[in-house]
């Protein structure tokens, strides 16, 4: 096997050649390491990479497994986490040069159940400035400037999570880990041709992060993978109760994600919706999905239009978004504006305005987004649409008009993601083909809780249209 196949292998196959002894932890990690020397500086995918300690971490795992016994899950497998995670002895810059010298000295509990699961830290990838602003759904920051996509790097990676995204299609690390606060999982996950999976909300814990308090009930930390089943094994590590987590919406332990990926689509209600009755997609995209959507048709699913007539909720999402924003951030604008992204600061701004009248009318209606939600998930066990209403844009040129018709520049091309944080629902994006050499995605949408039935379909779609043998030609 050479460099570059192994770079690409899954996950869950580079941990049993680990235990196997087929290859080492530090082969492995070295390996990486050079990928990212050589492509990182044309990408911009990395803020800091940790070289020293990842090869002192894969050192130590290396002597574990000569001493032979039981392994953790990913034991020896590398892993970048975006750099809005806290990690004890590496840089956390939060995309932003307020904290651009800050070595935290604990770990947020996504990293810290990173660790204990085995996986090796090489880096933290590039993020929007606090995951934040105008700018959240792409990639930009004041640390590196924008991160590009390895398809074509004149066109971006999406975001918050983009860094994640390009790393992981460029074979910079075996798993990538991410986070979702309204698509900023299942954005790059589409526009760089990975899977990207946001679980539900509560099912991965929030806390020790560098923001204080850590109010934002939309965002969940989840795995951008290669292969389905990787994502399964990264969830399952980082999923849990934990009660240093201020809002415990999943108190139970989580079931085995992997126990159903082999089952069956036969029996299962899917039903697809190109707007969600209010968005507006590129008829080429939504033509493209739609055909992948029915592949589900072919597997024994039942697929059907659904009649789905969601508002307009960006107001009230954004309000609450940047709200609770400002509640972790808003200092910066007395003590360091002049160091804030324009999107940040208008962000923040924003939060700073939000009254608590607003604020509860809001969150109001997001109550009531999520009982529109769950009426429609009461007629289907999947709901399907496009991930994004167009492939990846030019750097920092959104579109404004979708279809002919006009569209906000800085949500229009994702109507589908927000609305599932505000459902506080679990949703995928899965690659489904291609725009003129860009990826697209389609998003699989679940019930409440049930983050393994997404799991199952996404693998199921996974083997009748694999994609993993395809890879920019940079990588």
């Amino acid at each position: 096997m050479n460099e570059t196949e192994l770079a690409f292998t899954p996950a869950w196959k580079q941990a049993q050649m680990i235990a196997g002894k087929q290859v080492s932890p530090v082969e492995l990690t070295e390996l990486y390491l050079r990928r990212i020397e050589r492509l990182n500086p044309s990408l911009n995918t990395y803020i800091t990479v940790c070289a020293d300690q990842a090869l002192a971490a894969a050192r130590e795992a290396e002597a574990v497994v000569m001493r032979g016994g039981p392994l953790p899950t990913l034991h020896g497998v590398t892993v970048s986490l975006k750099d809005l995670e806290a990690t004890r002895g590496i840089r956390s810059t939060m995309g932003s040069l307020v904290f651009k010298d800050t070595v935290p000295d604990r770990d947020s509990v996504v990293a810290e159940r990173v660790r204990r699961a085995g996986a090796i830290i090489v880096g933290k990838t590039s993020t929007p400035e606090f995951g934040l602003g105008s700018r959240g759904a792409t990639t930009e920051n004041r640390l590196l400037g924008a991160c590009k996509n390895p398809w074509d790097p004149d066109h971006t990676t999406g975001g918050s999570s983009g860094g994640a995204g390009a790393a992981q299609v460029a074979g910079l690390c075996a798993v990538a880990i991410g986070s979702d606060g309204g698509g900023s999982v299942r954005i790059p996950a589409s526009f760089c041709g990975v899977y990207g999976f946001k679980p539900t909300n509560g099912r991965v814990p929030r806390a020790a992060g560098l923001g204080r308090p850590e109010p934002n009930q939309f965002s969940q930390s989840g795995p951008m993978t290669s292969y389905v089943r990787d994502a399964a094994i990264l969830l399952q590590a980082l999923s849990g109760p934990d009660s240093r987590d201020p809002q415990q919406c999943i108190r139970e332990e989580p079931p085995d994600f992997l126990a159903g990926l082999d089952k069956s689509m036969k029996g299962l209600r899917m039903g697809w919706s190109a707007t969600l009755g209010f968005g507006t997609v590129d008829p080429v995209v939504g033509a493209a999905v739609r055909k992948a959507a029915l592949a589900f048709e072919e597997l024994g699913a039942r697929v059907e239009e659904a009649d789905v007539a969601l508002d307009d909720h960006w107001e009230h999402f954004w309000n609450i978004f940047t709200a609770n924003a400002y509640i972790s951030y808003g200092w910066i604008l007395d003590q360091r504006p002049d160091d804030l992204t324009f999107y940040a600061r208008q962000a923040l701004e924003h939060g700073r305005s939000v009254t608590g009248a607003r604020y509860a009318r809001s969150v109001r209606d997001t109550f009531e987004l999520r009982l529109q939600m769950n009426s429609v998930m009461e007629r289907y066990d999947l709901l399907l649409t496009p991930t994004t209403s167009v492939p990846a844009f030019k750097v920092a040129d959104p579109p404004q008009t979708i279809d002919g018709k006009p569209v906000n520049p800085y949500w229009g091309f994702y109507p589908y993601t927000f609305p599932v944080n505000m459902a506080a629902v679990p949703a995928a994006s899965i690659p489904c083909g291609f725009l003129d050499g860009l990826p697209l995605g389609l998003h699989i949408i679940g019930r409440f809780g049930d983050d393994a039935t997404v799991l199952r379909a996404s693998a199921a779609f996974e083997q009748a249209r694999p994609w993993q043998d395809t890879h920019p030609g940079m990588a």
